[in-house]
């Protein structure tokens, strides 16, 4: 990963013409050439054009959604904080109904309902078969990149080798038309990021049901052998009416034995919903999914992500390093199962997390109905179990424990006041010194106090060691 610098060299600024750096150094190098002139020319002058820098940034910030619509295709948007950029449209064909911007293959092309760092999304009209549909058109920028056009691609690929009720699917795609684009379902609704944006944070009924629907197609989606690196409310779909979940945009998604998995520094997502292998460039599976998911749930519960900072170098930082404020903290309707289910799947090492997004998909399914009917469906028991042990205890830690009693107890032994014994009246020797401050045995009735003073913290030490017998797991 590149660290932030004075100015980039020559190489670096062509891997980022080229489109060869991972999307998270991509913005870092951005934000830089807004402020740097040296480095704006330095660009200029490999692109051999000095509009070039302007349509990079456009290109990569993400352009912004209409706000005035409430339809929904198959892209990830950015909530609306700027008046929306157009983007030429040259690449469409004309079309002989002036009502429509142009055409694009074989459909109409209606509108343009947003675009993303990557990607153009267009409505569409399919004569053929008389349906509207979603076009996603690689951003003729990217397409410029050969390294762009073929995660475009991929991520036709990834998607539609699943067939799944809650994963958008892919009709076409046309990788030979400049810029390729791909054809989905035009889905009428929003993006949870939109609903999140608009009514807040949801209550646990919604969130439940999202959240399970998500995992279901996350295990879909992990049964072909694919992570999708980049679940977040973006890329989450909400049908209008019906409110079925899907997901969308598999653009980061990979084959699990994928080889660049494994290759080191390179970090690919959204930041705010990162898992922390992730963040390190570390090699990820299907569990680092299930993490995302969890900061999802997080962000519906408490209205906003558990990991924010200033700059994307904290919140990467706060991915890995710090657990988030305790939900019910923020949103005391929170019950305090579902607060110990998300804190499962964010945990900081994968092995600690849910097998697999069946089991998510399950428990938040029983959790649901639980909610609903209280009284004739249980909370399943291993939610339950997470609340009785929040934590795995380790023999290290248990042994901590005894440490700390043995030390209590010394402590206070060493601080009472020493036994006076009284002088008899008989004549007989003085005592010696030893004698004297030699504590004497405890009375049933009379002591020196020391008993009453040691039991509250003996009892309070027993019992943590004996919470942590039986709970622990050895």
């Amino acid at each position: 990963m590149f660290t932030r610098m004075s100015h980039y060299d020559r190489e670096q600024l062509q891997r980022m013409l080229n489109g060869e750096l991972p999307e998270a150094t991509q913005t870092a190098v951005v934000r830089h050439l807004e402020d740097c002139t040296g480095c704006q020319q330095q660009m200029e002058s490999l692109a051999a054009t000095a509009h070039w820098w302007e349509e990079t940034r456009d290109a990569l910030a993400g352009l912004q959604p209409h706000t005035n619509s409430s339809e929904f295709s198959g892209l990830s948007m950015h909530p609306a904080e700027e008046s929306i950029r157009t983007v030429p449209l040259d690449f469409l064909a004309p079309s002989d109904n002036p009502a429509m911007l142009g055409r694009l293959g074989e459909f109409e092309i209606l509108e343009e309902i947003g675009c993303g760092g990557m990607g153009i999304v267009l409505k569409g009209y399919d004569h053929e078969l008389n349906r509207y549909v979603a076009v996603k058109v690689l951003h003729p920028f990217c397409a410029t990149s050969a390294a762009a056009r073929r995660r475009f691609v991929r991520e036709a690929q990834a998607a539609a080798a699943i067939v799944h009720q809650h994963v958008v699917a892919i009709h076409a795609v046309d990788a030979s038309h400049h810029p390729p684009y791909l054809v989905m379902p035009y889905v009428p609704g929003e993006s949870l990021q939109q609903r999140l944006t608009r009514v807040g944070s949801l209550d646990v009924v919604d969130t439940l049901r999202i959240g399970q629907q998500v995992a279901d197609g996350l295990a879909a989606a992990h049964a072909q052998g694919l992570v999708h690196r980049d679940i977040k409310p973006g890329n989450i779909l909400l049908e209008r009416n019906v409110e079925r979940v899907l997901l969308t945009d598999f653009g980061l998604a990979r084959a699990a034995d994928d080889a660049s998995l494994t290759r080191s520094g390179v970090i690919a997502g959204t930041p705010q919903f990162m898992s922390p292998e992730q963040a390190r460039g570390d090699q990820v599976d299907h569990r680092t999914d299930l993490f995302s998911l969890g900061t999802v749930l997080y962000t519906m519960l408490a209205g906003h992500s558990p990991f924010r900072s200033e700059t994307a170098m904290g919140v990467l930082r706060r991915v890995c390093e710090e657990t988030p404020r305790p939900l019910r903290e923020i949103n005391p309707a929170v019950p305090d199962w579902l607060e110990a289910l998300i804190a499962r799947l964010q945990a900081k090492q994968s092995d600690d997390r849910f097998e697999d997004a069946h089991q998510v998909a399950a428990l938040l399914q029983n959790c649901l109905a639980h909610v609903q009917q209280p009284t004739r469906v249980p909370l399943p028991v291993e939610v339950m179990e997470l609340v009785r042990r929040p934590t795995r205890i380790t023999r290290w830690q248990y042994g901590l424990v005894a440490i700390l009693l043995f030390g209590v107890c010394g402590a206070i032994w060493a601080s009472r006041p020493p036994a006076i014994v009284p002088m008899p009246h008989a004549s007989v020797s003085p005592p010696t010194e030893a004698a004297v401050l030699m504590p004497t045995p405890a009375d049933d009735g009379a002591n020196d106090g020391w008993d009453d003073e040691l039991q509250p913290e003996t009892d309070a030490v027993l019992g943590k060691l004996k919470a942590l017998e039986n709970d622990s797991e050895f």
